[in-house]
């Protein structure tokens, strides 16, 4: 081990994991920040009463090679598979497309597990949302709003999170990366989660939705690994979304559940929301990640890299290997 490199890095989504986990196979010592309960960051999964929902990422693609050969790894791990279900596209021809060749994965047997493979041998620390980050003379020091401060200061640290989270946190420390941050306009998505005494009688399993509020429907419970009661999850388009942002979980409710309904399906026994305040970026970059030498900082995350789960990997890798090049 390095043991004169500390790198801490704030957010455990699939782009922190992915920098950790590069960083510790090349023995850096590495100290995984997440202010939630679990990880994973928006590869995630609701739980209920016999029935589970993943209301973040849907499904995951593979096209770059590095990323592909990780899949692998997931699948061989059994945390992940491939999910092949009954498409259907509803609405014009401007949106959404179904494509028979696209290869779709899920983390099994929820879309936390590949995250949870990850972080299985990586320094996760729950609970402990960081407020501040400052660089003294002897390395970074991080203040915490819900938990004590680290001892440990740290050679470098990593934002692994979205634009405008990362903005909040450089504005002292770094005010020419916070304002590459605040140029990044991120969107809401809210997700209304189903379920069902019975199976819903519908020609398809997930259907991309390109009029009206939805953007994306989906049956759960289709996905490889899932048991439990008959479950839905529904998007809502960023548009939408951004509109009614501060409506409340029975409002959304009651204007999504009548577009489902549209598209030939009946109501819930039960339902839950949730609202994603930073699920995607207007104009994904592509630089795959920021990385400041002379202060050793650095930000990833998917809006970075083009969006998605892969994205995020890949944004993650890309900022590990610019550090390992300096050390």
């Amino acid at each position: 081990m390095q043991q004169d490199i500390n790198v801490a890095i704030i957010g455990a989504g699939i782009s922190g994991l992915s920098c950790a986990t590069t960083l510790r196979n090349s023995g850096i010592n590495v100290t995984v920040f997440e202010k939630g309960r679990g990880i994973s960051g928006r590869m995630s999964t609701r739980r209920g009463a016999n029935w589970q929902c993943d209301h973040g990422a849907q499904y995951f693609t593979a096209s770059d090679a590095g990323f592909r050969a990780e899949v692998q790894r997931w699948q061989q791990a059994g945390a992940a598979c491939l999910w092949q279900p009954r498409m259907h596209v509803f609405g014009g021809s401007s949106g959404h497309r179904s494509d028979a060749s696209v290869e779709r994965y899920v983390g099994t047997p929820a879309m936390t597990s590949p995250g949870h493979l990850l972080a299985a041998s990586l320094d996760v620390q729950k609970g402990r949302q960081i407020s501040s980050i400052e660089q003294k003379a002897d390395g970074w020091h991080l203040a915490t709003l819900n938990a004590s401060a680290p001892e440990r200061k740290f050679t470098a640290v990593i934002l692994a999170m979205p634009a405008p989270q990362a903005a909040a946190l450089l504005n002292e420390p770094a005010l020419e990366m916070a304002e590459q941050a605040k140029s990044v306009t991120m969107r809401a998505c809210h997700a209304l989660m189903l379920a069902y005494d019975s199976p819903l009688e519908l020609p398809f399993d997930a259907a991309f939705v390109n009029d009206g509020p939805l953007r994306w429907v989906a049956r759960d419970n289709s996905k490889p690994g899932r048991n439990g009661r008959e479950t839905w999850l529904l998007h809502a388009s960023a548009e939408w979304s951004e509109q009614h942002v501060e409506h409340s979980a029975k409002e959304i409710a009651a204007l999504l559940l009548p577009a489902f309904c549209a598209l030939g399906a009946s109501l819930p026994q039960s339902w839950t929301a949730h609202r994603w305040r930073y699920a995607d970026s207007e104009a994904a970059q592509t630089i795959g990640s920021i990385w400041n030498a002379e202060q050793r900082l650095g930000i990833c995350g998917d809006w970075l890299h083009g969006g998605k789960v892969e994205g995020a990997w890949l944004s993650g890798r890309h900022l590990a290997m610019q550090l390992l090049a300096e050390t």
